[in-house]
């Protein structure tokens, strides 16, 4: 399996609601339509009172079953949409991704 992760910050002229909002309600939904995406996570930063806020808004987390079945979703009209409504909530001189290993060291 093979993890995509991208650390996304929100566009400044966004608050944090409307952010979270189009991630959940707009982005989401078209990134599950990703064709080979098998697994789909959004990971939101939350306020702590005893840790500085990270700066970024959300980290969202994609598997595929190997970097072809990655390649060709991103290749796809669907993975262009996508892409396309990252310019509409996302500042992408900031936002972050990578394919990642993930080692398990407590199950």
């Amino acid at each position: 399996m093979l993890k995509f992760m991208v650390v996304i910050y929100r566009r400044e002229d966004l608050s944090p609601e409307q952010f979270r909002r189009h991630l959940k309600e707009v982005h989401g939904p078209l990134a599950k339509k990703l064709p080979g995406l098998k697994r789909y996570v959004q990971n939101y930063a939350c306020d702590d009172a005893k840790r500085e806020h990270p700066g970024w808004d959300a980290i969202v987390e994609l598997y595929f079953d190997d970097w072809d079945a990655m390649e060709r979703a991103w290749a796809s009209p669907e993975g262009a949409a996508s892409d396309a409504d990252l310019l509409l909530f996302t500042d992408l001189k900031r936002t972050t991704w990578s394919v990642v290993e993930e080692v398990t060291v407590l199950p």
